[in-house]
C-alpha cells in the first residue's frame, strides 16, 4: 500500500460549497486504478486545499501523481506538494487505520 498527501494553495470554495462544485471530480477521483479511499482536506483560514489517498500499490500512487499535478496545474494552481509514503500496515492496524 501506498499514502499520497496533497497540499496546495485554494482560494475555495469550501464546505458544502467545495462538495457541490467537487462531486464530478470526486466521482473521477473514486474511479483511478489503485486507489483504495480519499479524505478531502480544506482549511480556509490559510487557504490550502488537499487529500489524502490511500493507493494499493506504489505504481497506481506515482501515476496518480503525476495525473493529479498535471490536472492541478491545467486549473492554474501552483505551489503544488505531493508526498508519497509506504505504509507500515501492522501498527496502522493497531491504531485503526481505515485499511
Amino acid at each position: 500500500m501506498r499514502l499520497v498527501q496533497f497540499d496546495f494553495p485554494f482560494s475555495g470554495p469550501f464546505g458544502a460549497e467545495m462538495s457541490a462544485a467537487m462531486a464530478d471530480l470526486a466521482q473521477s477521483i473514486a474511479a483511478e486504478p489503485g486507489l483504495l479511499w480519499k479524505i478531502w482536506t480544506e482549511n480556509p483560514e490559510t487557504g490550502e486545499a488537499g487529500g489524502v489517498y490511500l493507493f494499493a500499490d506504489p505504481a497506481s500512487a506515482e501515476a496518480y501523481i503525476a495525473k493529479h499535478t498535471a490536472r492541478l496545474q491545467a486549473f492554474g494552481v501552483s505551489g503544488i506538494r505531493a508526498r508519497s509514503f509506504a505504509v507500515n500496515e501492522a501498527l496502522s492496524r493497531i491504531d485503526r487505520a481505515p485499511l
